[in-house]
């Protein structure tokens, strides 16, 4: 399934007891359409507050389930806050997150000395003048494979590595006070593209320079980057697959990368 969700009203995506969750959502609508329990994997567990518009998530049913009747069924049930926008029977080899070749967050920020009430769930208001030119320059030594451990919460294995490949980063005039920050990654650590994007921020702020970026990832200590931007600006937009690689093919809904 292609899932997208306004991330406002849960706990994040994976399952947690006694409190709202995508997961728990997308569970409980599934297990009443197919009459089993299910377990879901998904491309990339987002945290509390975080949207999405292309969230991946794979599961095991019944051969004999129709996708475009099960569909319906959920939407029926998850409206307004999560929408299933695809569904297709996938390859047998085919994994959520394990299949995964790459993923792309976008981060809006609103830059306005007024705040906007329509846009309030979905972007970070920062009422004081960014420079997007000292912003844009700060996301080159983004770009290639580094050790993030200067942008993300260390996991609970100390010995687990915070390399990660970026295969783009940049900023994007929206117009009408409105930047997009995109980043594609073959994978993110917790918090990583949170802690970038404070990063920039405090680069557009003048609190640091640009030049500062390359020094803060060969540090390798959270100390040394910014603020961290807060989740409701941030959202998952697409995961990648090479499907040629997995036993079969899609069908062509979930294809298109």
């Amino acid at each position: 399934m292609v899932v997208a969700y306004d991330g406002t009203g849960f706990h994040g995506f994976a399952l947690q007891p006694g409190v709202p969750t995508v997961a728990g959502s997308i569970c409980s609508a599934l297990e009443r359409a197919l009459r089993h329990t299910v377990e879901l994997t998904c491309a990339g567990r987002t945290d509390a507050g975080v949207h999405a518009w292309g969230q991946v998530v794979s599961f095991e049913a019944r051969a004999d389930v129709d996708p475009t009747s099960l569909q319906r069924s959920l939407n029926r049930a998850l409206r307004p806050a999560i929408s299933v926008r695809e569904l297709a029977v996938a390859p047998a080899m085919f994994d959520a997150r394990r299949s995964a070749t790459a993923r792309k967050y976008r981060y809006t920020v609103r830059n306005d000395r007024v705040a906007d009430p329509f846009s309030a769930r979905t972007a970070w208001h920062v009422p004081e003048p960014l420079d997007l030119g000292a912003m844009r320059l700060a996301c080159d030594p983004l770009i290639g494979e580094h050790d993030f451990s200067s942008f993300c919460r260390r996991p609970p294995a100390r010995d687990a590595s915070l390399v990660r490949r970026v295969r783009d980063a940049r900023w994007v005039d929206l117009g009408e006070s409105m930047l997009r920050f995109e980043i594609e990654a073959s994978a993110f650590c917790h918090q990583m593209v949170r802690s970038v994007v404070g990063t920039l921020v405090d680069i557009g702020l003048g609190k640091k320079r640009a030049g500062d970026m390359a020094f803060i990832l060969r540090s390798r200590s959270r100390q040394a980057a910014g603020q961290m931007a807060p989740p409701h600006g941030l959202c998952l937009w697409e995961v990648s697959y090479d499907l040629d690689a997995l036993d079969g093919r899609v069908q062509p809904a979930l294809s298109t990368r």
